[in-house]
């Protein structure tokens, strides 16, 4: 697997995905306080009992140490005109099949879901990670979550994925077990939607 820093992606006129780091925490922490509690599903590594604004500034702080060794991908999706944080695209380690190399993640701020900019971020972060070399990359997800849910076929579908029971497990989210199903999906030059 080759590695790189992460790099600011331009997805069109009203949406670019950035670097997360350290000069976007304030922001990133209203957005998740404006999303609370439903964010967590996305963030199921919160502890909801401990301070939440110092897990967010080092979870961003390792984001940006480890995005620019190429260890970690992740990004605030911003609009463009005013700066405004949309939401957080990524991609980590935490795989459970034997088959994906990265992990992807996301959550937009309440007030702007329903338009169309997870699936534009996660489209525009699959290509960038697809653009140097083949990989498989896993899409986790609550089939309780009928919103995510949609987000993740509708990725699945059109990048030619599959599901990866073998992927499968349980995650805690806020003291609750879930089975999340997996999902895998290729990219790779020449791969896209």
């Amino acid at each position: 697997m080759l590695r790189r820093a992460t790099s600011s992606i331009r997805v069109d006129d009203g949406l670019v995905l950035r670097p997360a780091s350290s000069i976007h925490v304030f922001e990133i922490i209203e957005a998740f306080e404006e999303t609370w509690p439903d964010v967590i599903r996305a963030m199921p590594w919160i502890n909801p009992d401990k301070e939440i604004n110092a897990q967010i500034e080092n979870f961003v702080q390792e984001t940006e140490r480890k995005g620019r060794a190429g260890l970690l991908h992740h990004w605030v999706m911003v609009r463009p005109w005013d700066e405004f944080i949309l939401g957080l695209v990524g991609f980590d380690r935490v795989t459970r099949s034997n088959r994906a190399v990265w992990n992807l993640g996301y959550w937009v701020r309440s007030s702007e879901q329903q338009h169309g900019i997870a699936r534009k971020s996660i489209d525009a972060a699959l290509g960038w990670l697809g653009q140097i070399e083949d990989l498989a990359v896993e899409l986790k997800v609550d089939p309780k979550n009928e919103a995510g849910r949609h987000t993740v076929m509708r990725t699945v579908r059109n990048w030619g994925g599959e599901r990866c029971i073998e992927g499968d497990s349980a995650i805690t989210v806020a003291g609750v077990r879930t089975l999340h199903e997996c999902h895998i999906i290729e990219v790779g030059p020449g791969k896209g939607s």
